[in-house]
């Protein structure tokens, strides 16, 4: 979003800066979204650790289901 002055406005400054950041350390990433006490969410999580990080969260789930099931 740019505002009248054809300066960005500082949300959207925000918000780019932060995905820049999310792009460049997935583990840091990770850490972040793992160790959040309060105010986070599974979508906050979710876009923190970006496609293949909640691939493989969902994998290790769903492995994690299926060897819980196995053997109990």
């Amino acid at each position: 979003m740019v505002n009248i002055e054809g300066k960005q406005v500082p949300e959207a400054r925000r918000e780019m800066l932060r995905q820049q950041e999310l792009k460049k350390s997935h583990l840091g990433n990770l850490r972040d979204a793992a160790g959040r006490n309060q105010g986070g969410s599974l979508v906050d999580l979710f876009n923190s650790l970006g496609w293949k990080g909640s691939l493989v969260l969902i994998s290790v789930l769903i492995l994690g289901g299926f060897l819980l099931l196995w053997f109990l």
